[in-house]
């Protein structure tokens, strides 16, 4: 009989978060050594977790990191949100931005291990989702927004500016999680999409029986909402909507932005 004592089994248990009778299966078939059961036990959820593999991860939680110049933006997956509330998951994804932040998108593989051994413990299929993140010169400004709901973060923004204040780095972030532009500038849309909205508000226009000449006009003034639809510079300011965001910025220029939105 192998010798192992129940402090090595609550020690297997506590690092992996398996079963107390799986444990002690494992201590038992690797002769009582402790990193060959946690292998064993890993390799066994990671086998059970293929099966789920193929289950939509549509819940999840999003987390930022902002270090000085250095910005993250890093979503993780899940299958439920009873799960993406839990504490451990919160953890890790907070962990995960705030190491890219630090280091590097690259550095969310170094918690790949975490993630499986928390598909291990949760019985979820969990995968790494959006990691983003920014590094911005001197003289630039970072800001972030996250909204919480139900306990997690589900819709985190990062924005950079040149020569604006951190204060309306912010309230900009703010607008872009409740607003959800898709570019910054109108000549980032591409031509296709332009080109498809334009079709379809010739045909809702003279669908309504315009007069001919009148539809050129009609049309281009339908596109220029269009283009405050999905354009940040564009968009009606969340706080003032008397103003753009072009205006609202004065002299600050507004650098690059990203959204990250549970479910989008």
């Amino acid at each position: 009989m192998p010798e192992f004592t129940a402090k090595d089994v609550q020690e297997v248990r506590s690092i992996t978060g398996a079963g107390m009778m799986d444990c002690k299966k494992a201590l038992t078939e690797t002769a009582g050594d402790k990193e060959a059961a946690i292998k064993l036990l890993r390799e066994k959820g990671l086998a059970s977790m293929s099966k789920r593999a193929d289950r939509e991860s549509a819940q999840g939680a999003v987390a930022v990191s902002v270090d000085g110049h250095q910005a993250a933006l890093v979503e993780l997956r899940c299958e439920t949100d009873f799960v993406a509330k839990s504490e451990h998951f919160k953890s890790l994804v907070q962990e995960l931005a705030t190491l890219v932040a630090v280091k590097g998108e690259g550095a969310a593989a170094e918690k790949q291990t975490a993630i499986d051994d928390l598909r291990v413990t949760l019985k979820e299929n969990i995968q790494l989702g959006t990691v983003v993140r920014f590094e911005a010169p001197e003289g630039h400004v970072l800001d972030s927004y996250l909204h919480i709901q139900n306990d997690r973060g589900v819709n985190g923004v990062l924005v950079e500016l040149q020569g604006g204040t951190q204060q309306l780095a912010h309230d900009i972030a703010v607008h872009i999680a409740f607003a959800r532009p898709r570019y910054l500038h109108r000549d980032e849309v591409p031509a296709e999409v332009v080109e498809a909205e334009r079709a379809t508000l010739e045909a809702i226009t003279r669908n309504e029986g315009k007069p001919e000449q009148a539809i050129p006009k009609i049309i281009e003034g339908r596109l220029n909402g269009f283009y405050k639809d999905i354009v940040l510079l564009e968009q009606p300011f969340a706080k003032d909507d008397k103003q753009s965001i072009s205006q609202v910025l004065g002299g600050a220029k507004i650098v690059r932005f990203a959204q990250v939105e549970i479910g989008a």
